[in-house]
């Protein structure tokens, strides 16, 4: 069997999307760290407990929105405790079980990270693309995701 190298567009395109989203990330990241708030894993972790509302979410379904390995969920979760950002409940019908809710603090932080990074965002991508161009980027976007 005789394997095809990609070609260039694929490549190009792969690597696009990769080295974008580095740049964005660390565009938001600093932007964060300029305004003295937690790194923007935390926003994502925190945004998702936020949506679950006062149920709470229990660990693995966090996981499966953040996409992250359970070794760096952990850590996370163990950092957004600490900070008093992230309670920790007993499972109501699992003895083993957790539950993560949002404290008051992690809310107040959550929602005063928002505006840096959706600025920041909106201001690197308005820099570099149209408002047309945005939409149909995001719209090839959606078709690559299936």
């Amino acid at each position: 069997m005789s394997l095809k190298a990609p070609s260039h567009a694929i490549f190009a395109l792969w690597t696009g999307l990769i080295r974008a989203n580095a740049d964005l990330q660390a565009r938001i990241e600093t932007a964060l760290q300029a305004k003295g708030l937690p790194p923007l894993a935390w926003y994502d972790a925190l945004w998702e407990i936020e949506k679950a509302g006062t149920e709470g979410i229990r660990p693995f379904a966090l996981q499966d929105r953040l996409l992250l390995p359970q070794y760096g969920l952990s850590r996370l979760i163990e950092r957004l405790v600490k900070a008093g950002y992230v309670e920790r409940r007993a499972c109501a019908g699992d003895g083993r079980g957790q539950m993560l809710h949002l404290t008051g603090e992690g809310a107040r932080v959550r929602a005063a990270m928002w505006p840096v990074y959706e600025t920041t965002l909106t201001g690197a991508v308005e820099a570099r693309l149209s408002a047309a161009e945005t939409v149909d980027l995001a719209r090839l976007m959606q078709r690559l995701l299936g």
